[in-house]
């Protein structure tokens, strides 16, 4: 048994959760709401893009745009159309949520550009939700690893842009089901509320029929009121209404409202979107709705969206002088559940109360989404070893108080750790290709890591070394190597050196016993611990 004590880092989040946001709180998020107006149903249209950060293609293919033959997705090219469509109309809004692709375009701008995001920032123009490096699955991610890969993407929010680009809402739009794990962490995040795609459908028809797809979910009885969170259920998981995606891969006719056009077809299209409203409508309790304007890498054009959604609200709202019961506003998941809290806080409105999971998740009948569960198991073992890892190199980087060229290092092993969470990785519902690249980011964050690891170690037993024989710190000399094909019985060092010593780390604050497993190619070996005792040893 080795006894070492460590410092542990934790992460320390608000103790209190509210259901939706005190009327009287003032932020820039909710002071840039567009008003809503009472004795109309508010359509809160709140333009998105959903952007994977690996699925059929892998996260750099995403984010550049290539393999086009697989999907037509370039996420640099929608966040940048995105912020020239909103310099264009301060009433435009839109929300973005991946952090791993905001952060890989955003360090590349100039310092104009950077200027122009802060200001629509500041102003609510361009909201951040749930700001996690990744959209997370729910069923095969550790909680230790969820709240790593939130913090992870939240800091760098928060670096670049302050109080207005810390988060106020989850928007767990894809991932396949849902946990009451995953809501207890939104809730002591102190987010306001957290908005769900999928749900089982014969639970979502129910919910719509009853009118209750919307209400608290208590997740946690241990932690009380702490972990309760307002919670939402969106009508068409994330998608634009059909008829309505106003998007280069959609083929949805637009608003044309030149009256001298034979297409002329205002009249018609506002019909037809009023009747997607009739329906919608009648399944929410309140005079709020939100209508998603997106869908998976939508914008890459973003002018052709605004522009429709521009007209399509400007000649929806003309309706109310002749009797029309909808305003449509540019909004965000924020400013809709503020909305709604406001009105339940009139009207003393209770919401239903949900305290288990949304698992499993079926779509439809004989269509359970549970394969997942245990799908690619050695990439899901191989994550598991990466949290395992980045858990030691975050805490050694600490102990021997390495500079900032090692944190560079281990920041590497942060990114990959948090793509890795994303519902379409640690879930094992990706290409197979992307999986190998999953695996390929992953393992160059464990080499990253052991960098910091090697210097670490050296640096500790040097000193300590130096303390005992009571002479100045002198440079570490020390090679520490890593076995990390001990899952196939190979390691190199313990092949072929004798003899070779093996440092065993504790990551805990006490004293542990485990086993330790090592590939040897001889037959007769003496272990002895650190203070020269012989140890018990099996062959096997």
């Amino acid at each position: 048994m080795w006894r070492l004590f460590l410092l542990i880092s934790l992460f320390a989040f608000p103790t209190s959760s509210r259901a939706a946001p005190a009327a009287s709180e003032k932020t820039c998020g909710y002071q840039s709401c567009h008003p809503v107006k009472e004795g109309f149903i508010n359509v809160h249209l709140v333009p998105h893009t959903h952007d994977d950060v690996g699925w059929l293609k892998t996260l750099d293919q995403y984010y550049y745009g290539s393999r086009t033959q697989t999907q037509n997705a370039g996420v640099q090219y929608i966040i940048e159309s995105v912020i020239d469509a909103l310099a264009k109309d301060p009433n435009r809004r839109f929300i973005y949520v991946e952090t791993a692709f905001f952060w890989k375009w955003w360090i590349k701008q100039h310092d104009t550009v950077k200027a122009q995001v802060r200001r629509f920032v500041n102003s609510g123009r361009l909201e951040f939700i749930s700001g996690g490096w990744s959209m997370n699955d729910e069923a095969a991610t550790h909680y230790q690893s969820i709240i790593d890969q939130m913090a992870w993407g939240l800091r760098k929010l928060n670096d670049s842009f302050g109080e207005c680009g810390r988060p106020k809402m989850g928007w767990q739009i894809d991932p396949f089901g849902h946990s009451r794990e995953m809501a207890s962490i939104f809730a002591q995040l102190g987010f306001d509320g957290v908005l769900l795609g999928r749900i089982d459908y014969q639970d979502k028809h129910f919910r719509l029929a009853s009118k209750t797809p919307e209400m608290v979910w208590k997740s946690s009885q241990s932690l009380g009121e702490s972990s309760n969170i307002f919670t939402g259920v969106l009508y068409n998981i994330y998608i634009a209404p059909s008829g309505f995606c106003f998007d280069i891969l959609c083929s949805d006719d637009p608003i044309i409202d030149d009256k001298d056009s034979y297409d002329y077809n205002v009249d018609k299209r506002i019909d037809e979107f009023f009747g997607y409203l009739n329906n919608h409508s009648k399944t929410y309790s309140t005079s709020n709705i939100l209508v998603p304007m997106g869908g998976d890498f939508n914008y890459q054009h973003a002018e052709i969206w605004f522009k429709n959604m521009d007209k399509l609200i400007s000649y929806a709202n003309l309706r109310q002088k002749t009797g029309s019961k909808y305003n449509l506003i540019y909004s965000t998941p924020s400013c809709y559940v503020k909305a709604i809290h406001e009105e339940s806080t009139k009207t003393n409105k209770k919401w239903l109360v949900k305290t288990d999971d949304f698992f499993p998740y079926a779509s439809d009948p004989h269509a359970y989404w549970t394969g997942y569960f245990t799908s690619r198991p050695t990439l899901k073992r191989f994550e598991r070893e990466g949290n395992n890892y980045l858990q030691v190199c975050k805490q050694l980087y600490a102990l021997a108080d390495l500079g900032p060229e090692d944190r560079v290092d281990l920041n590497v092993m942060r990114e990959a750790m948090g793509v890795m969470q994303h519902h379409d990785a640690v879930s094992g519902t990706e290409k197979e290709h992307v999986a190998h690249d999953y695996a390929r980011l992953l393992s160059r964050g464990f080499d990253e890591c052991h960098i910091i690891t090697n210097a670490a170690l050296s640096q500790i037993v040097t000193q300590k070394t130096n303390r005992a024989d009571k002479i100045p710190p002198q440079p570490a000399r020390i090679e520490f190597n890593t076995c990390p094909l001990l899952n196939v019985s190979q390691c190199e060092l313990t092949e072929s050196k004798d003899p070779f010593v093996v440092t065993v780390y504790n990551p805990l604050s006490r004293p542990v016993t485990k086993f330790v497993r090592l590939p040897v190619t001889g037959t007769s070996y003496s272990v002895k611990g650190p203070d020269g005792t012989l140890l018990n040893i099996l062959y096997t």
